[in-house]
């Protein structure tokens, strides 16, 4: 265990690195740059070049990409994790004030997505070959198939606008921070985001259990006239799971950068909104930073991972 742990640690770092190169490669050859973005069209065009050019080089923007790319990477190893570009906040704590609001909406649509597409997979593989299998077949594909932009505005038209149970967007009403006080602003985005990914961990928790009881210790236990309910749920769903684990395991860090749609509609204040904010003005050391947290949260839940893997089936080993 502690040469795995020692060794996939190490396998990070490079890791790391070619990934943020890629990113800062790929903003680097999107049209335009930030300054472009700060100054309105019309002041932009009337600008002395020579004014532009010296604005350009205050950034930074006017070294080679190379060079940036390596200034960045030597400030973020000193701790500095350097200022937005469009406001001059530090990004350190602009992390701060978005990331605990992208963690509420992202944990809340995976508990959401897990409990009810683990139940509903789980029922599914019992009940194959009948009405209810195939209906919870076709509704696992109509989620699949409908975009979150479009479910969301169709939720915000009857939930919001028509019955006006629940906000709009946002997070939160001014001046009241208490999670009593701003939980009906979490419920429609936390269920539009969970139940879109549920039909995904149906699929999973079907084709895992299907799998799991054809196994032989399924019909060993069965032979021992064990009750059909203890097979499947102590014996069978335990190993099913194994899958759906990664699968959970992988989304967390992933919605932390990726919510955007849902954060976009519903005005939720996190890290996916401003990540498509900062690409749109080319904020790159803003987008830089959400990058490399959401990348370092993949490979580390790659990591995590593959021990609850081999905690969950005993047939995996950690070499």
């Amino acid at each position: 265990m502690g040469k795995f742990i020692i060794k996939k640690i190490l396998g990070l770092i490079p890791m790391l690195f070619v990934i943020t190169f890629i990113i800062y490669l790929g903003l680097e050859l999107t049209p335009g740059d930030a300054v472009s973005h700060m100054i309105s069209p019309e002041l932009l065009s009337s600008m002395d070049p020579a004014k532009l050019d010296e604005i350009r080089a205050a950034y930074g923007l006017n070294d080679p990409f190379i060079l940036r790319y390596l200034k960045w990477i030597g400030e973020i190893l000193r701790g500095n994790f350097g200022y937005s570009i469009s406001s001059g906040v530090p990004i350190i704590d602009m992390i701060k004030e978005l990331l605990p609001a992208t963690l509420e909406l992202a944990v809340a649509a995976l508990l959401i997505s897990t409990i009810l597409g683990s139940v509903l997979g789980l029922f599914s593989a019992i009940r194959r070959g009948t009405f209810t299998e195939n209906l919870l077949t076709v509704a696992g594909m109509i989620g699949v198939s409908i975009p979150q932009f479009f479910f969301g505005m169709v939720c915000i038209l009857i939930f919001s606008l028509k019955l006006g149970w629940l906000p709009v967007g946002g997070r939160m009403m001014p001046g009241r921070t208490a999670f009593i006080d701003r939980y009906q602003y979490l419920i429609l985005p936390a269920l539009v985001l969970g139940i879109s990914l549920t039909a995904g961990v149906m699929r999973y928790a079907r084709s895992s259990m299907l799998d799991t009881m054809n196994a032989e210790y399924i019909r060993t236990a069965r032979s021992k006239g064990l009750p059909e309910w203890k097979i499947n749920l102590v014996h069978g769903f335990r190993v099913a799971l194994t899958p759906v684990v990664v699968l959970i395991g992988f989304r967390l860090p992933t919605l932390i950068g990726g919510a955007v749609v849902i954060e976009t509609i519903f005005r939720w204040p996190g890290i996916g909104s401003a990540f498509a904010t900062a690409v749109r003005s080319q904020n790159y050391p803003l987008v830089m930073m959400i990058a490399l947290i959401t990348v370092t949260a993949v490979l580390l839940s790659s990591f995590i991972v593959d021990i609850f893997t081999a905690l969950l089936d005993p047939r995996v080993k950690l070499d």
